[in-house]
């Protein structure tokens, strides 16, 4: 065998250790569901979320063309990948527990196709100061929002605890105008509008909710 071929044998090999250590996030656990006291989600889900709310503040952002959309989706895939090696921290266990996170983007990424990549769109996230990574920072809590009001509005009254705090931490005009949308939106309506049709609206108004 060729330096070559063992060269592309490894990258092959390497590469395909990266997608099983991703996909363990399928299966690792966000843990601050605990302390909210329902409700579930693995990091893949999160991740997901995150890619579908960065998409829609795009499309929805007076700034679209001047935003990167490929750097943005980038950053939603990989904000959270080293969290197949750490696990999810949340917030009481960082109150006792450091995270070595240099460590872990360190060790996944070392000898990877594209690993020098990977480290500098993830420090570039990590700094939050282009625009592109302020926008995936919004979009992560745009994200937990939606699974607030979801809890909130299927019967969790802890959810409505956390809302304002989450909305504090947004800092994009994009990331505030979604929240605000999300607050007043009832987590059913884009299929009750559908099955239930113009007397959807006065029934939620006869219960005293936002239309």
């Amino acid at each position: 065998m060729t330096a070559d071929n063992k060269n592309s044998t490894h990258n092959t090999t390497r590469a395909t250790s990266f997608l099983f250590e991703c996909a363990l996030l399928k299966r690792i656990m966000r843990t601050g569901y605990a302390f909210l006291g329902q409700g579930s989600e693995s990091v893949a889900s999160h991740t997901f979320g995150v890619a579908m709310a960065a998409m829609m503040m795009v499309e929805l952002s007076p700034r679209k063309a001047e935003l990167d959309m490929e750097k943005i989706l980038k950053f939603c895939l990989l904000h959270d990948v080293p969290e197949a090696r750490t696990g999810d921290a949340n917030a009481v266990n960082k109150l006792y527990v450091k995270i070595d996170e240099e460590a872990a983007i360190n060790d996944l990424t070392q000898g990877l196709p594209g690993g020098d990549e990977i480290r500098a769109l993830l420090k570039e996230y990590a700094e939050c100061r282009s625009a592109e990574s302020l926008l995936v920072h919004d979009a992560d809590q745009i994200d937990m929002l939606v699974s607030l009001k979801e809890n909130l509005d299927t019967g969790s009254s802890d959810a409505a605890i956390w809302i304002p705090h989450v909305k504090a931490r947004l800092r994009t005009s994009e990331g505030m105008s979604l929240a605000e949308s999300i607050i007043e939106e009832h987590w059913s309506g884009w299929w009750m509008r559908q099955l239930i049709g113009p007397d959807y609206n006065s029934s939620k108004q006869d219960k005293g909710e936002n239309a």
